[in-house]
């Protein structure tokens, strides 16, 4: 399945950046799951993840990136999972 390949590509490129991930497809798509509230989908076409809220429109925003460039994609993802961590709630 194309999908699970250009997301493979995406988790060693995370790697790189010291972020261990894992990957499941299924029906079409795969899913590279990265942090808590940080899961990054592809259908071999683009990835994309959920990036915030909108609280005007009430609703998520989602950041995306074409598959062809998944070192861009890590380095994206990569930021928001270091803005994920620092806001994470620190454990005792």
């Amino acid at each position: 399945m194309a999908a699970v390949a250009v997301a493979e590509q995406l988790q060693r490129e995370l790697a790189l950046h010291g972020i261990t991930a894992d990957v499941n497809n299924g029906y079409g798509l795969a899913v590279v799951s990265v942090w808590h509230g940080l899961v990054v989908w592809t259908n071999d076409d683009r990835f994309w993840w959920w990036a915030g809220w909108n609280d005007q429109r009430d609703r998520p925003v989602y950041a995306w990136q074409p598959t062809t460039d998944p070192k861009r994609a890590a380095r994206r993802i990569a930021a928001r999972y270091g803005d994920l961590l620092a806001s994470a709630p620190k454990r005792r």
